[in-house]
């Protein structure tokens, strides 16, 4: 059992939580209270950044003493949202919010993944018709072995999941989010994921 903090209470966030929690671990989840974000990453020893993208730098950076040392791991896409409430452009053009993430928190090991598919499909890989990947990007080889472990409480296969290498490959993956409004528009709101076959 891993304690584990997640922050955010969204589609995202409820789902994670709940799949986490049958796995058993125990999970608080973080919503918009004051102190609540605090108070739940202290105890933790994995926090999972699950808040809207565009706002989750400046959340997260004053939460620099209670990431100290933890593992976070990032599944947002800071991106600008068009006027249909779609991404329209990357928030961070030749970055990437989890490299962001990893400079201002030198002190916390940032593991980028699960943000390449509609969030259903992060706690039921198995429902797509095809098999999915979940990428992994970050600088530290322990903490992505953690992350690994996880996915698989998730029901990921092994096989499944592709590590890109440091938190610089992040950006690729967070680049991945341009595709998603037009495939919503051309097949709507079903379940898929960014896929590597071979």
């Amino acid at each position: 059992m891993t304690m584990i903090a997640v922050l955010g209470n969204g589609r995202v966030g409820g789902s994670l939580t709940l799949a986490l929690t049958r796995a058993g671990h125990e999970v608080t989840v973080a919503d918009r209270s004051p102190g609540s974000a605090a108070d739940a990453a202290r105890t933790a020893q994995i926090v999972i950044n699950a808040t809207p993208g565009a706002g989750s730098l400046e959340r997260l950076i004053a939460l620099r003493e209670e990431l100290r040392g933890k593992i976070l791991v990032d599944v947002s896409n800071a991106t600008v949202d068009g006027p249909d409430g779609l991404p329209a452009e990357l928030l961070y053009p030749g970055s990437s919010l989890a490299e962001r993430l990893q400079e201002a928190l030198p002190d916390t090991r940032v593991v980028k993944t699960l943000n390449t598919m509609l969030y259903t499909v992060m706690t039921a890989p198995a429902a797509l018709t095809q098999t999915p990947t979940a990428f992994l990007s970050g600088k530290d080889p322990e903490a992505k072995h953690v992350v690994r472990g996880l996915l698989t409480d998730l029901d990921w296969q092994q096989e499944w999941i592709t590590d890109l290498g440091g938190i610089e490959t992040a950006r690729a993956a967070e680049a991945a989010i341009l595709f998603v409004p037009h495939v919503i528009r051309s097949s709507g709101f079903a379940p898929f994921a960014i896929s590597i076959t071979r």
